[in-house]
């Protein structure tokens, strides 16, 4: 038989034991609590500047547009016409923008806003609602055939994750511009597959936006005729000012390699695999599509 004290510990320690374990399991509420209140104060702020970037470049988009949408009736989709394509003109200097990312890219473009004639030929140059109505309609790509053109849009809307519209939009973007700047279609196509997936809104951890990853602190002066820095989320624009940079970069290093290396900002003899992933995208989407790369 125990003593009385011994009944006393025994009925303390029954009482003290369910106390501890609810102050342990409160301690651990409550340290989740502190841990998902500080993550939130972490990514709330991060939100609401995305929030804001999209709504300029919904604007921006509407503005570069013209008159935007006519109205809401299905028909009125089926009114829009795909502009003519400006081309370069013949001769013209190659601009002195610096790659994205390199030492070259720590010099902001210095150029200056557009003339009244590079205003005329912006103009009359494919945008993005234009491109989609195009694919919507599924009008044919010049040098390109149905067949074609339908196999790759369905390699980039399958492996990216994108509306096949979307993807037909950006495969005629590509086209039209790479006639512009004399750059393969297919080697701007891979640069977007991986500098961001096919995704118009992705921001680097160095401030690169966009489809190509676009630079807006350096590359201004190329934005402006467009609208400005927050046209760079605008899917044809940002490949146009990419297209210029990719360009600028081939023709500075000598070849497609090199310009890449250029375009990444690598300084020294080594990439970092970049090219390598760049031309192996490029193979995959000329055997998804069956048109030869271009050098």
């Amino acid at each position: 038989m125990r003593s009385v004290p011994e009944r006393l510990q025994h009925s303390v320690l029954a009482v003290l034991r369910p106390v501890g374990e609810f102050v342990h399991v409160s301690a651990i509420y409550l340290g989740l609590a502190v841990l998902t209140t500080l993550g939130l104060s972490l990514v709330l702020p991060s939100m609401r500047q995305q929030s804001q970037q999209l709504h300029e470049v919904v604007l921006a988009m509407f503005q570069a547009d013209g008159a935007g949408y006519a109205g809401d009736d299905e028909g009125d989709l089926q009114e829009w016409s795909v502009p003519p394509v400006a081309q370069a003109p013949e001769g013209a200097a190659p601009s002195d923008g610096p790659a994205d990312g390199g030492a070259d890219g720590a010099v902001a473009d210095a150029g200056q806003p557009a003339g009244p004639a590079d205003q005329t030929a912006a103009a009359g140059r494919l945008t993005f609602t234009g491109a989609l109505a195009a694919s919507l309609r599924d009008q044919p790509i010049p040098g390109v055939s149905q067949a074609q053109a339908h196999a790759l849009r369905s390699y980039l809307a399958r492996k990216y994750r994108i509306a096949n519209s979307v993807a037909g939009a950006l495969i005629r973007a590509a086209f039209e511009i790479g006639r512009e700047r004399n750059l393969d279609p297919q080697l701007l196509l891979a640069v977007i597959a991986i500098e961001s997936r096919y995704n118009p809104f992705v921001e680097s951890s160095v401030g690169a936006q966009g489809l190509m990853q676009v630079m807006t602190s350096v590359h201004r002066a190329k934005l402006r005729p467009s609208g400005g820095p927050a046209s760079v989320f605008d899917p044809v624009v940002n490949m146009r000012v990419g297209a210029q940079i990719l360009g600028d970069c081939i023709r500075r290093r000598g070849g497609i390699q090199g310009g890449l290396a250029c375009y990444v900002g690598a300084t020294g003899p080594s990439d970092g695999g970049y090219g390598a992933r760049v031309l192996a995208e490029r193979r995959r989407i000329a055997l998804a599509s069956g048109l030869p790369p271009k050098d």
